[in-house]
């Protein structure tokens, strides 16, 4: 099984249309155009009733005490975790593309609708957690969002595509589900994957 991008290029930097956030000189932060790449798949196995798709931050801090602060940076070396950047299953097997821009243009303010779409059924990223709290940005953030790592973080970080070729034609999953609730779905019905990842930053001195 094969998962290709016609607009990423696999290692290396993610372009500034594709992230939630880009570095500003005077707020450290800013909206980017925030729009989906173009994603595609072949070669699963015969067998295969659906598909799952996941995109996946694998270096978000575990610790928030200096993300986000003045005059601080977030150590290269501490422990990192998992943030779904968009969570996407039950995708029929006639669907194997998923053109840029088809799913998300811009930054929606206190998100996008979860539930099914005509590329499956699209459930939260965890944009619904960070933000919330945050008068201004709090709700519930279905479908794609892009990139946005703290502005302070040492470390460059790794963003994962994931398709899943599935020997069952619909999980049972919440209209609200996340990527926990995937991932535990998908368990023991997965018959093959493939991933490629992108790095991005929002820290000039990031290494």
């Amino acid at each position: 099984m094969k998962l290709y991008s016609n607009t990423l290029e696999h290692g290396k930097s993610i372009p500034l249309k594709y992230v939630f956030g880009k570095f500003d000189a005077n707020t450290h932060v800013t909206f980017s155009d925030n729009i989906n790449p173009h994603i595609a798949w072949k070669d699963a196995p015969k067998a295969t009733k659906s598909y799952a798709l996941t995109y996946v931050d694998k270096s978000v801090p575990t610790k928030p005490d200096d993300v986000n602060q003045e005059s601080r940076l977030v150590p290269e070396d501490l422990p990192r975790a998992d943030f779904y950047h968009w969570v996407l299953a039950n995708i029929p097997t006639t669907i194997t593309e998923i053109a840029e821009g088809e799913v998300c243009r811009g930054v929606t303010v206190k998100g996008k609708p979860t539930g099914s779409t005509p590329y499956g059924d699209t459930g939260l990223n965890d944009y619904t957690g960070w933000f919330k709290g945050d008068e201004s940005m709090e709700g519930f953030y279905g479908g794609y969002d892009g990139p946005c790592p703290p502005w302070n973080d040492s470390l460059i970080h790794e963003y994962e595509f994931t398709i899943y070729a599935l020997d069952i034609g619909k999980l049972d999953l919440p209209e609200r589900y996340t990527g926990a609730d995937l991932l535990k779905a998908m368990d023991g019905h997965i018959l093959d994957r493939d991933s490629f990842s992108g790095f991005y930053t929002i820290n000039p001195t990031a290494k």
